[in-house]
């Protein structure tokens, strides 16, 4: 499954919100230096999705706010 993600870095406090067309605001307490928020990114997305981090990969976007998160559902 593919997702539309729009990130906001340090922000108060995570949140991962769903949007009507199906897309997710993240809110993430990471600074976007050196990989941090993409990987507080993976690590909500696979709590929320109940799977592991490893069946989760940004496929565009990992230095823009914007991007398209494959999830990987079938263990």
């Amino acid at each position: 499954m593919q997702k539309k993600v729009k990130v906001k870095p340090n922000s108060k406090q995570q949140k991962i919100a769903e949007q009507t067309d199906g897309s997710l605001n993240v809110h993430l307490k990471s600074p976007p230096v050196d990989g941090k928020a993409n990987e507080e990114l993976i690590k909500l997305l696979a709590e929320k999705f109940n799977v592991p981090k490893s069946h989760i990969k940004i496929k565009l976007g990992a230095s823009s706010r914007q991007k398209l998160v494959e999830i990987d559902t079938d263990i």
